[in-house]
């Protein structure tokens, strides 16, 4: 690791650079790297955080909060330092800046920024003809990230237009561009952002819940509005009663002599046993939020992330998913694995 750069009193970035010589892997704007740090507990934990800035042939940045009560993102704050060695994987996932000729919306709240900031990154460097619309909400602006990198870059660009929401702060005088308050159908309109637009969101559950329905009664078509989600999805259990939420956790029983699996979104790594039937049996035994519905690999409901490893399928899917994706319901591990879950 390079280096640590305080952005807010909450969010840090850290610059991983390649210590073996060969140029790290290429990654498009908006995907993320899945890290795996040794936390204190026998299993390391495995974490995913968006790149925030275009990566060069030796350096990703990667930006963090610091979470309450956050184990993980505790230690990078507190005891991680220049020099130390960090496990990565390969940049990955399909909420990636699209080419075309269509205006283009980048909206985020919090530390749902950083994919979104990397495809500003991207769109500086090119000096894309394009318009951009930027859109951040932010509590106020000592917690208001990469408002003056944003800025320098959104001057790049010849067609930019810059719109931040505090919804705990009155703007200062001179401060056009910032609005107390969310966004809202009204605001939107005002800030003139064309129907045909292309949208890609990253934030709170609530907030892109939120825009999404704003931006579609805007005139946007839902297939052109993208979302990247970085908490468990809401759960899809067909036939199951409604219970109170349970925070994930170890499975019960004897714990299991296989390959270490590990839920990234849920922060759960536990080693894998011959006892649970798959992957989601596994996942359900951890309380950890799951999706399904047929269980025989048939409906794709459940299909996840495959971040790391390599797995097998114990019932033969109707269709294989796509590639860096699995099946969760019918497969299990052959090695080492870790799920977007």
């Amino acid at each position: 690791m390079a280096r640590i750069v305080p952005e807010t009193p909450a969010i840090s970035s850290i610059y991983l650079d390649t210590t073996d010589g060969p140029p790290l892997p290429e990654a498009r704007p908006g995907q993320y790297l899945s890290i795996r740090l040794a936390v204190g507990d026998p299993a390391p934990a495995v974490r995913s955080y968006s790149l925030s800035s275009v990566p060069t042939a030796g350096t990703y940045r990667i930006s963090v909060k610091h979470e309450p009560h956050g184990k993980v993102s505790g230690y990078i704050h507190s005891a991680l330092h220049a020099g130390d060695f960090v496990d990565i994987a390969s940049p990955r996932g399909t909420f990636v800046l699209e080419g075309g000729d269509r205006p283009v919306v980048l909206a985020s709240a919090g530390i749902g920024v950083t994919p979104v900031l990397a495809m500003l990154h991207h769109l500086a460097a090119a000096r894309d003809p394009r318009p951009v619309w930027w859109i951040h909400t932010a509590r106020n602006g000592a917690q208001h990230a990469f408002a003056e990198e944003a800025r320098g870059l959104l001057a790049q660009l010849p067609d930019a237009h810059e719109h931040i929401f505090y919804t705990a702060e009155t703007p200062h005088d001179g401060e056009s561009h910032i609005t107390y308050g969310h966004p809202t159908t009204l605001s939107l309109k005002a800030i003139g952002i064309p129907a045909d637009a292309d949208a890609y969101l990253c934030g709170p559950t609530s907030f892109m819940d939120g825009l999404s329905g704003l931006l579609h009664e805007h005139g946007l078509r839902p297939e052109r509005i993208h979302a990247e989600q970085f908490s468990a999805l809401t759960a899809v259990n067909p036939g199951v009663t409604a219970t109170a939420a349970v925070r994930p956790h170890q499975p019960p029983g004897p714990t299991g002599t296989g390959p270490l699996i590990t839920f990234a979104r849920s922060g759960i790594t536990t080693p894998w046993s011959a006892a649970h039937a798959s992957l989601l049996d596994l996942a359900e035994a951890c309380d950890i939020p799951t999706r399904w519905s047929c269980r025989t690999g048939v409906c794709h409901t459940c299909v996840t992330r495959l971040v790391a490893g390599d797995v097998t399928y114990t019932t033969p899917p109707l269709e294989l998913p796509e590639p860096g994706t699995v099946l969760v319901c019918c497969s299990e591990p052959t090695t080492e694995v870790v799920l977007d879950l």
